[in-house]
């Protein structure tokens, strides 16, 4: 009896250690075209297991980060590797993906690679994708985790656009997955498997973590964060790395209310310090140390204009805090759900050329007055693309009439109460192809007839000649209310969150224009903006926060 048992277990270990593995290879293809630029997907299916790779990662070739799926049978257990980093492998299962598809099996059939094939049909998100499945291998796998179940997946087709097909099966006796799958792997739940793959396709700077803005006489830097201002600014020093032209940038800052219930006037910049004078000795030393610009309505402003030996601040982002999200969220309205933060993001591609490769000082500024302020942090991200939408490798920046030192005596951008208005002269040492100026505007004077509340024509003039004129307005502002739990409510049942704005909403970023201003020959050129800025009432007066930078081709 026991040699049966024996002889009944050997007999069990050869037949799976020769249970049959085929290897099919698919290709991509959309709307017939073949897509070369990808690789064969590859899969080796037998009847304990199903792996899912592609020839790349096969050949040890693929760039990192990258998948391995293993498919258990007949469990259906999905066993995903992503292997992120050299010798870092993190890996989750999932045994109920494949028991919660469902299809609709039809009558249809045809042929792919001489095997007769059914269809089955099944919605996903919105897109009908189409499984076409043979049994006649009597083994159940495919190119994704889709339709394990039903048999061996020779064709995925989404949408009558995206395929995956199969071009060749061939039987074969060894996989040399052991090859590939090896080393130590730290094994985690779904949802930290997919946050850990996401985040290690970009590469993130962090710039601030949790940290205050407010307005207080007791704030101190520390050794990782400047502070300046009463508070109302933090600094920190920033390495970027080498950014390819098929890579983009995102700058992204989540902000809750920390004591101030008011919207507020934000900036994320970054301080150029190619020249003698720089934003940072204004900081340090006191804003009179930087250039004076005055256009004779007997207001002096300082920092805001390009010199020969000053370069102000670039403007990364121009942010509005909400009404006091989180810190007021007690605030009850019959329903109202308050969001718990305000997330801030935004494409910085363009600004490219002066990041690549630099050590820089990264700044955020939020005017307030109150000592709990704000909580803020900043995140810098760079990602791989296959998009290159913006191709200026030159960055000059001419003007920024944000106070960012407003708390240390920098004047409000008042100047466009005169028909001067903002008037900047540079040189160019190259010729500038396809020149454009980078021009974030906000209008600001809250009160009836502020300019906050008052539509106003911006018009800028290159050379002296009208090269472009708009009107920014915001009429969305009304779509963030549930970030605005502070914000007052009027007798006409509309809340100060809702009002529209000159170009800004509270709880939103304001998108930069891109005005083509054509090539630019080498040599001294002016620009000039112009808005007709209401008067002054009382002690109420309008201003604009207005900020050009200039990009091209050099």
């Amino acid at each position: 009896m026991r040699h049966r048992i024996l002889l009944g277990f050997f007999t069990f270990l050869f037949f799976m250690s020769y249970a049959q593995t085929y290897e099919i290879q698919y290709i991509n293809s959309y709307n017939g075209k073949v897509q070369t630029e990808q690789p064969p997907i590859l899969v080796w299916a037998n009847e304990k297991e199903n792996f899912i790779l592609n020839n790349t990662i096969r050949e040890q070739k693929s760039e990192y980060p990258f998948e391995i799926t293993k498919v258990e049978k007949p469990s259906n257990t999905i066993v995903s590797y992503a292997f992120l980093q050299p010798n870092e492998l993190i890996s989750t299962s999932d045994t109920e993906s494949v028991a919660k598809q469902s299809f609709e099996l039809t009558k249809e059939t045809k042929k792919i690679l001489g095997y007769t094939c059914k269809k089955a049909v099944t919605k996903i998100n919105s897109n009908t994708i189409e499984v076409w499945y043979t049994n006649d291998l009597k083994i159940n796998g495919g190119p994704s985790t889709l339709g394990q179940n039903l048999g061996l997946v020779l064709e995925i087709e989404r949408n009558k656009n995206s395929v995956i097909t199969a071009n060749s099966i061939k039987k074969i006796k060894k996989t040399n997955i052991e090859n590939l799958i090896k080393g130590s792997v730290k094994t985690t739940d779904l949802l930290g498997y997919k946050d850990l793959l996401w985040k290690s396709r970009f590469t993130t700077l962090k710039v601030f973590e949790n940290e205050t803005i407010n307005f207080s006489d007791q704030t101190k830097s520390d050794e990782n964060v400047k502070r300046f201002a009463n508070g109302t600014i933090i600094l920190k020093k920033v390495k970027f790395p080498k950014i390819s032209a098929g890579e983009n940038i995102f700058v992204e800052l989540k902000q809750q209310s920390n004591g101030d219930a008011y919207d507020r006037t934000g900036t994320v910049f970054f301080i150029p310090q190619d020249k003698s004078t720089s934003f940072l000795d204004g900081l340090e030393k006191g804003v009179k140390t930087l250039p004076l610009y005055e256009n004779g309505n007997g207001k002096q402003y300082y920092g805001i204009t390009a010199t020969e030996n000053y370069d102000p601040a670039i403007e990364m982002m121009r942010f509005f805090t909400a009404f006091g999200i989180q810190k007021f969220n007690h605030i009850q309205l019959k329903g109202k759900d308050w969001q718990t933060i305000s997330p801030y993001r935004q494409d910085i591609t363009d600004l490219k050329p002066s990041l690549s490769e630099k050590e820089l000082w990264i700044g955020t500024f939020i005017g307030n007055y109150d000592k709990g302020g704000h909580k803020v942090s900043l995140d810098i991200t760079i990602h791989k693309s296959d998009q290159t939408v913006y191709k200026n490798n030159t960055v000059i920046p001419l003007f920024n009439t944000v106070n960012i030192m407003e708390m240390a005596g920098q004047d409000y951008a008042t100047m466009f109460n005169q028909d001067k208005g903002l008037f900047v002269e540079f040189t160019l040492k190259k010729d500038l192809k396809n020149a454009q100026l980078r021009y974030i505007t906000t209008g600001h004077g809250g009160w009836e007839n502020g300019d906050e509340f008052v539509p106003k024509i911006n018009s800028i003039f290159l050379d002296g000649k009208l090269t472009f004129s708009f009107t920014p307005w915001r009429t969305d502002c009304g779509s963030y209310r549930l970030y605005n739990p502070a914000s007052g409510n009027f007798p006409d049942g509309l809340s100060s969150s809702d009002l529209s704005r000159s170009n800004w909403c509270p709880g939103t970023v304001t998108n930069p224009n891109f005005i083509a201003l054509g090539d630019l020959k080498a040599g001294k050129h002016t620009i000039q903006a112009k808005i007709p800025q209401g008067p002054t009432e009382g002690t109420s007066f309008s201003s604009w926060n207005v900020s050009g930078t200039l990009l091209g081709v050099e």
